[in-house]
Parts: structure tokens; C-alpha cells; sequence
């Protein structure tokens, strides 16, 4: 079957054969205008590789919905050199391998110009090799870790030193020094609290204990019976995918609430708030760059679109927020390269900016992150957020803490490996 003549009944038939889900199946509920893409003979295709089952699909389902809401866009404003953009898209069924496997596909098979996919760091280093193997081009929507430095990805997420770091900081000065770190059991978690625990002692906090649960753990009784008698001044939760609405269920059925122990998240925001509720979380705190209460026109403009196409009950955050700027990012630097080629798409993207939902951005030119500005926010009844502290101004994007390593990410000075000793 040729691309120009696959039409959306097929599409739609294809996709979910691939095991999109119950939850992805709303993905294609505001996709016709796909069907005429397709027909056209010169486009431009473009990956969508997130999980659309599993226990990751309550997260990455409205990031793939905002990167194709902004093909969608671009594609109305006359696309990118005069083409029409198409997605492919795969899911990552939340399983690693998997994730390699389709990124394989994207890149061999349906010969994509770039990627724009993941959410963990397992599936995102699952990948990694793949794009540099195959020089593609994968452009990452969520804040991670840091220690990582390809020229084959663009981190549109937060570097530690955008989220993380800023919220410890936050939290010794307007909460306590007692900090309890739970979060799932893989890459992003374990070393964000490895920065994490090294940056109290710097700053004279304290690690009362460290816990990890698997993806997808829902009985945290024993954990809970933990932190009641290690009595923290915070939780500092790094805990991803639908673990959480387990955890704070559970955490408030005994009573322990913002009043008693602040929790302070790094990995749910508005959209997993929803299926949380807003009740169990009133109070606690989350650090991101983006919130949908951010008070900007632009802002304004992005959430009324994104209700206006998924629904008015819809809400976005700040992944959702990166994976929409990514598209436009990438579509900025092909249409200054004048090509998708992707070296020449990597060299035209260097200091590239926009102004975005989230402020003013900026792809820095040494390590293919972004300029952001780190911020705090409040959980309200509702789910939204009161944003309770804000840096005013982007920060330069350090993938390496001085505070855990000694290695640099600068592709200008070091040209071969990207990495360098400070």
C-alpha cells in the first residue's frame, strides 16, 4: 500500500493494529484532515513514537495530541518548504525494547526526517543508539536526569539544573532539610536523586531514606508506614506513570496530607493530575517550566486550541506544552537549512528561539538543550496550579551538575565526542 493511498478508515485500522489501546484511541478522534495529507505525493513524514498502552500511556497520549496538533497547524500555515508534514506513528506499549524496535522502523523503513517521542529515560536511552547508528533525529519532549550528551537528540525538556536542583533549593529554604526520595525504579529517578542527595549535603539538607517501586507498583503501604516514622519535611516523589494516582490515594487515606508532608513532584502535572484528582493532591507541589496558568497571550492562545480540538475538559502541562514547541522548533531549523537533511536540520537549530507557551526558549548551541525558565507551582482543588515561585528569566541548560561531575556537553569545543572536563 502506497502512502498516498492510505485512507483514514485504513489508517485508523493500522494504528490500532499496532496496539495503540483503549487510551490512544482518542489520539484519532480529531484526524481527518490526516486522510489529505496523505494523498499528497510530496510530503515530508515525520515519526510520533510514544506509548499509547501500558502504564506510561496516561502521560505520553496528550504529548503525541500536541505534536499533532502543531502539524496540524503548520501544515494549514502552508506546511514546511511548501510540503504538507505526515505523521507516522508507533507505540512504545511502555516497553523498551519495543521502543528501540519502532525506532528502528521509523527511521529504516518509513525513512522519516525526524522523530518527536519518549517520555522515560529507559525509553529514551533504549533508543539513543538507534538514532546515533542511523543518524536520525529525535527531539525529546520531557525533563530528564542530565548526564547525557548526543548530537542525535534535542532535550526540549528541563536539565536538572532547570527543575530539580531549583526546587531543592526552594524546598530547604521555605520547607525543611529533612527530605524523603521515592520514585520508580529506573534511570531517571535514581540518578535525579543521586544529584539530588549530593546537592543537600552541599546545601545542608538531609536524606532520611530512599525508596524505588517498579513502574506500574500500586501498593505502597509499606513505603507509607515508612515515611510516617521517618517523619520528613518533605517527599521529594520522582514516581512516574499511573504508580501515582496509587500513591497519593493512599497517602491521603492515612491522613497524610500538604499540611502534615509536602510533596514535591517532578514527573505528574496537570494532564495526570486528572486522573489523580485534585482533591487528594490540594496543596502539594510540582516544579516545571510550563503550567497552564502561565499568564501570557501566547499561552492563552496554545491552551484554547488544545481544549477547542481534544475538548474543553482537557487541560495542558508542561510536557505536553515541549512536545507541541518541539514541532515548531523543528520546523524553524528546516526551514532555515533549507533542507530535512539532518546534519544540515542540527547546525540550523543552533541558537535557534521562539517564543513559546512557557516564555522565551532558546536551543543552546553547545548542547542541543533548551533555555527555560525553572518555576514552582501549587496544586489547586481544581488541578491546576498557583505558581508560587518563578526565576523570571531562561536558564542556560547544564545536562552535567558540577555538583555530581566534572564533565561538560559543548559540541562547538569538542567536536568529535561532545563531551569535555571542566
Amino acid at each position: 500500500m502506497s502512502d498516498k493511498s492510505l485512507s483514514r478508515r485504513k489508517f485508523l485500522k493500522k494504528a490500532i493494529g499496532t496496539g495503540v489501546g483503549v487510551m490512544g484511541l482518542s489520539l484519532f478522534s480529531e484526524m481527518s484532515w490526516i486522510n489529505d495529507v496523505w494523498a499528497k505525493e510530496d510530503v515530508i513524514k515525520v515519526g510520533i513514537l510514544h506509548s499509547f498502552s501500558g502504564t506510561m500511556a496516561i502521560s505520553e497520549v496528550s504529548v503525541a495530541q500536541a505534536e499533532l496538533m502543531a502539524i496540524e497547524e503548520i501544515n494549514k500555515n502552508g506546511g514546511v518548504l511548501g510540503k504538507k508534514i505526515v505523521p507516522v506513528i508507533e507505540d512504545g506499549a511502555s516497553d523498551w525494547p519495543t521502543f528501540a524496535e519502532k525506532a528502528k522502523k521509523l527511521l529504516l523503513k518509513d525513512k522519516v526526517a525526524t522523530v518527536f517521542g519518549c517520555w522515560t529515560s529507559a525509553s529514551r536511552k533504549a533508543v539513543l543508539p538507534v538514532f546515533e547508528r542511523y543518524n536520525g533525529l529525535l527531539w525529546y519532549p520531557v525533563q530528564y536526569e542530565g548526564m547525557e550528551c548526543s548530537r542525535n537528540i534535542f532535550y526540549i525538556g528541563a536539565a536538572p539544573n532547570q527543575q530539580i536542583m531549583p526546587a531543592v533549593s526552594w524546598l530547604l529554604k521555605n520547607v525543611g532539610k529533612r527530605f524523603y526520595l521515592l520514585g520508580s525504579d529506573y534511570v531517571f529517578p535514581r540518578t535525579a536523586n543521586l544529584i539530588i542527595k549530593a546537592q543537600l549535603k552541599h546545601e545542608g539538607g538531609i536524606t532520611v531514606a530512599e525508596e524505588y517501586v517498579p513502574l506500574g507498583h500500586m501498593e505502597f503501604s509499606t513505603i507509607i508506614n515508612k515515611i510516617k516514622a521517618k517523619k520528613p519535611d518533605v517527599i521529594f516523589n520522582t514516581i512516574n506513570g499511573d504508580s501515582n494516582v496509587a500513591f497519593f490515594k493512599q497517602l491521603k487515606s492515612v491522613g497524610i496530607t500538604a499540611n502534615v508532608i509536602p510533596v514535591m513532584s517532578v514527573s505528574i502535572a496537570e494532564d495526570e493530575l486528572r486522573g489523580i484528582g485534585g482533591e487528594l493532591v490540594e496543596g502539594h507541589l510540582c516544579a516545571w517550566n510550563y503550567f497552564q496558568t502561565l499568564d501570557n497571550s501566547i499561552n492563552k492562545k496554545f491552551v484554547a486550541n488544545f481544549k477547542k480540538k481534544y475538548g474543553e475538559n482537557r487541560v495542558t502541562d508542561d510536557p505536553i506544552e515541549a512536545g507541541y514547541i518541539a514541532v515548531y522548533l523543528w520546523a524553524k531549523a528546516v526551514e532555515k537549512a533549507g533542507k530535512t537533511d539532518v546534519d544540515a536540520v542540527r547546525e540550523a537549530a543552533r541558537n535557534l528561539e521562539m517564543d513559546a507557551p512557557e516564555g522565551h526558549v532558546k536551543i543552546d548551541a553547545e548542547n542541543q538543550h533548551l533555555w527555560k525558565t525553572p518555576r514552582i507551582g501549587k496544586i489547586r482543588a481544581d488541578g491546576l496550579f498557583d505558581i508560587i515561585w518563578d526565576a523570571k528569566t531562561p536558564v542556560k541548560p547544564d545536562p552535567f551538575p558540577a555538583l555530581v561531575s566534572n564533565k561538560v556537553c559543548n559540541w562547538l569545543k569538542y567536536p568529535k565526542t561532545g563531551i569535555g572536563r571542566r
